[in-house]
């Protein structure tokens, strides 16, 4: 029987999320972040109607901020922990049948420029917490570097799978057989750039998501000074030559912070069981990029939160988070 990794709309038993733990890494963000982060844990938990939710927190002090700011029924899971994107840390599940397997990929700090202990083997001890069997991959992936429809097919950039700060002796061809191997990759879209001062070297789950088998949502510009304007258009380009229908989302624009464009992105969404959570920023777009969603799962909830606190740290809700898929 085949494995596969399943889409991210598929049911899940439970969700990690990483809880911020160094002020240093969010420079006058740390607090508001903090709570950003536990809001976004708490819409996915819905009461109960939603999912589990596991937030990942550094030490026992830092367990009893998550306690004050998360809602009761959160489960506080204390390890070491560096940086909070577990999309990126965390194993990924995998299935075969009903059977859940996962896998641990290697970790060098989005190739060696953010490194903070307990990110190299975060991932192994989450597993070993799961007793489920865990197969160790030896060489650097981030999760946040692909995304799957759950019929095989995934989509991924050039810039960070490519990146000769990841793995310098694979080449395309060796990275698809690698990732067939390893999640049951059957075909491989490959996209060109990320985002504009993307941290990660262009992560895929900041500028291109699947919203249903086939389906591909991808920003779209719609303001003149969008710095994003010539990425979202090759990326539209290379998905319609290959063959998947694009859904268009809104972007948020240019969006500027102590006079940096940073990489805003509504495609840093996660899919809950109960509620797609949306990160906004306080742009015009952002009920548009709302209603472009709801379409596309009904009966979920489509929730806008406020993640300008987070993104000064990097990242985003999907970023910080990674699901377990229900056995059944």
């Amino acid at each position: 029987m085949t494995f596969r990794m399943p889409a991210e709309w598929a049911q899940h038993e439970w969700t990690w999320i990483g809880f911020p733990t160094s002020p240093a890494e969010w420079p006058g963000a740390f607090d508001n972040a903090r709570q950003q982060i536990a809001d976004f844990a708490t819409a996915l938990h819905a009461d109960g109607r939603g999912e589990q939710v596991r937030l990942v927190v550094a030490s026992p002090s830092d367990a009893e901020a998550a306690k004050v700011m998360a809602a009761p029924g959160i489960e506080i899971v204390v390890q070491k922990l560096g940086d909070v994107w577990l999309r990126d840390t965390a194993p990924i599940a995998v299935l075969r049948g009903q059977e859940r397997a996962l896998v641990d990929f290697g970790f060098n700090g989005w190739g060696g420029k953010y490194q903070m202990p307990g990110d190299e083997d975060i991932g192994a001890r989450l597993a070993a917490m799961t007793g489920l069997p865990t197969s160790s991959q030896h060489w650097i992936f981030e999760g946040g570097a692909v995304d799957t429809d759950g019929t095989g097919l995934f989509v991924t950039t050039e810039q960070c799978l490519l990146n000769p700060n990841r793995n310098p002796d694979l080449d395309r061809g060796k990275i698809e057989t690698l990732l067939a191997g390893s999640l049951g990759l059957s075909d491989m879209l490959w996209l060109g750039e990320g985002l504009l001062n993307d941290h990660t070297d262009g992560h895929v789950d900041n500028l291109a998501r699947f919203v249903a088998p086939g389906i591909l949502a991808l920003p779209e510009a719609s303001t003149e000074d969008d710095p994003n304007a010539a990425i979202y258009a090759d990326a539209r380009a290379r998905a319609q030559a290959f063959g998947v229908e694009v859904a268009s989302i809104p972007s948020p624009g240019r969006v500027v912070v102590d006079g940096e464009v940073i990489p805003a992105s509504y495609m840093n969404f996660y899919i809950g069981n109960a509620a797609v959570i949306l990160p906004i920023y306080g742009q015009p777009n952002d009920q548009a990029a709302l209603d472009a969603l709801r379409p596309f799962f009904p009966g979920r909830e489509i929730v806008g939160l406020r993640s300008d606190a987070i993104l000064s740290g990097g990242g985003s809700f999907h970023c910080c988070s990674q699901q377990m898929p229900s056995a059944a």
